[in-house]
């Protein structure tokens, strides 16, 4: 993840050291000293302005502003921090190797912040089937009580934290904060109708909380070590800072990079030599997904595009969780749309109609097209569903559900039709994919 400009890697620096995940190599590289800075020179309200001048976004795809949900948090005699490592995303893994790689950076970012908010307790929440990063998130919780950096009294200030590794169930919709929340209480994973419930007021057990994404959590030691105003002379704009993209699909470098936000575009991050390393099989973009699967699509002529939160939705889509899925001109656009439908609707909770009903519709129309028994008036009927799912099939969509899952359904679908109608024509009148 060598970066041309020397921007500073203020969440990936220790990425390729010795066991990056152990206490020793956290504290031989500045570990706990931001924590320690935190407990004994600055006051909460001291750390929380650091965060508001950072303007840190959230990593988790909503791209809300931290400091700002922080101040929204209800005054309560008790109060809870979330942290949200469930990461269900496709092709999204940047949570998954910060949880691997360096969970003490998230263990401590997540300290940090419960001092910041007051919280009673706080919790980091992953997704089950990451068992090597919660083996190793456990182990670095464990040595940081070891170390004094969680319990009573953490060194010697007079603040007191305890915090609970919860592995989750393993699906897609307890990504959403809600639902998170349901499943951290131990029922199932519905969303919750908003308001009243905004976690900020009715949250965890029913008290104030705040949930975070994992990669927010590992900004916050770095703010509080070199101030929020550093922080915030990184990027352009709103996007401040640095940001993990997890570029995937049809590049010959597929990962993880971090990169200084809005200094670089689309294009740059997957044709650079350093990133990229552009298009595999030297084949050319035909179109890519910004950010994750619920974002619309994005054809060739947008590469040049910042990689910047409001340039992204001025052009009408997303960088959502921060996943780049890059498509080649070998790539059948309806098979792709298909497979984006087919997951939504298998991860659907079922509690909203709209969602519950019109995921499997349109999976069903979707696949009878791909498989060559689609109709013309196919196309016009998923375009009717998904104006029934998100009226106007917009971006950024209109609720008609609890969460925002619901809305997110159409842009992979309406983004294909839009785009490559074609396509869709030649699967129904020649009885199959041309792809084959």
């Amino acid at each position: 993840m060598e970066q041309a400009n020397q921007v500073p890697k203020i969440v990936t620096s220790r990425i390729g050291l010795e066991e990056s995940w152990g206490i020793k190599t956290y504290l031989a590289t500045g570990g706990y000293t931001a924590l320690r800075k935190a407990l004994t020179t600055m006051t909460p309200e001291q750390v929380a302005d650091e965060v508001s001048k950072s303007n840190l976004l959230g990593r988790g795809g909503a791209g809300f502003e931290v400091g700002r949900k922080w101040s929204m948090l209800k005054p309560a005699p008790v109060r809870y921090l979330v942290v949200n490592g469930d990461e269900s995303e496709p092709a999204t893994f940047k949570d998954h190797m910060l949880i691997e790689n360096d969970p003490h950076q998230i263990v401590e970012g997540t300290l940090i912040s419960a001092y910041a908010v007051g919280a009673a307790r706080a919790f980091i929440f992953v997704r089950g089937e990451f068992a090597l990063g919660l083996e190793r998130l456990q182990a670095a919780v464990n040595e940081a009580y070891a170390h004094g950096a969680i319990g009573r009294n953490i060194f010697g200030s007079g603040f007191s934290v305890d915090l609970v590794v919860h592995p989750g169930a393993g699906a897609y919709i307890c990504g959403e904060e809600t639902a998170l929340l349901e499943s951290l209480e131990g029922k199932r994973g519905f969303p919750r109708i908003k308001p009243p419930y905004f976690p900020a007021v009715i949250g965890l057990y029913g008290e104030p909380t705040i949930v975070n994404n994992v990669e927010s959590m590992s900004n916050i030691p770095w703010i509080v070590n070199n101030g929020g105003a550093s922080f915030a002379a990184l990027g352009v704009g709103r996007s401040t800072g640095t940001r993990i993209f997890a570029l995937a699909g049809h590049v010959n470098r597929p990962g993880n990079y971090e990169v200084e936000m809005a200094k670089l575009t689309f294009r740059d991050l997957v044709e650079r030599p350093e990133y990229g390393g552009g298009m595999r099989l030297g084949r050319q973009v035909k179109a890519f997904i910004p950010g994750g699967v619920s974002a619309p699509w994005f054809g060739p002529d947008q590469l040049d595009i910042p990689l910047s939160q409001d340039d992204v939705a001025k052009a009408g889509s997303m960088l959502g969780s921060g996943s780049i899925v890059m498509m080649d001109d070998h790539t059948c656009m309806v098979r792709a749309a298909w497979r984006i439908a087919k997951f939504f609707w298998r991860e659907s909770c079922g509690q909203c109609t709209p969602c519950r009903e019109g995921s499997g519709w349109i999976e069903k129309m979707m696949r009878r097209i791909e498989q060559g028994a689609g109709r013309e008036a196919d196309l016009d009927l998923l375009m009717d569903a998904c104006d029934n799912i998100s009226p106007g099939v917009a971006w950024p969509p209109q609720q008609t559900t609890i969460c925002v899952l619901g809305p997110s359904i159409p842009s992979s679908v309406a983004s294909a039709i839009r785009m490559f109608r074609d396509e869709f024509l030649v699967h129904i009148k020649e009885g199959g994919c041309p792809y084959e």
